[in-house]
């Protein structure tokens, strides 16, 4: 049996796919890079600690603040709110319909622009 070599290492060998050898951190710039997921999700974590500081008031209309992130973060968010707990729940779910809708988002725009969708 012959091998031949190229004189580079095992390390050097080209991988089948582009994609495999892409980081965690440089997924996560792609999903949310761009400008308009990066300022959806600004406006969800200022409204959301809007939430928190006008629930520690003594307003009784206070307590529908909440109602605020989960509606500017459905309808990801309404899935979450379907489990069970209490505060914890409640932020579980709106950071996580806030990561999808700024991935769409951010996927929308570079649609849109034309940009690389991978």
């Amino acid at each position: 049996m012959t091998t031949f070599s190229t004189g580079g290492s095992a390390s050097e060998e080209p991988t089948t796919t582009g994609r495999s050898d892409r980081t965690l951190l440089a997924r996560l710039r792609h999903l949310y890079g761009d400008a308009f997921a990066l300022v959806y999700l600004g406006v969800c974590a200022a409204l959301t600690v809007w939430a928190f500081a006008a629930s520690a008031g003594e307003n009784e209309d206070a307590s529908f603040a909440g109602v605020i992130p989960v509606l500017a973060t459905a309808p990801a968010s309404l899935v979450g709110l379907a489990l069970p707990g209490g505060l914890p729940t409640f932020v579980l779910a709106v950071v996580l319909g806030a990561l999808v809708n700024a991935a769409v988002i951010g996927w929308c725009s570079r649609r849109l622009r034309g940009g690389p969708t991978r």
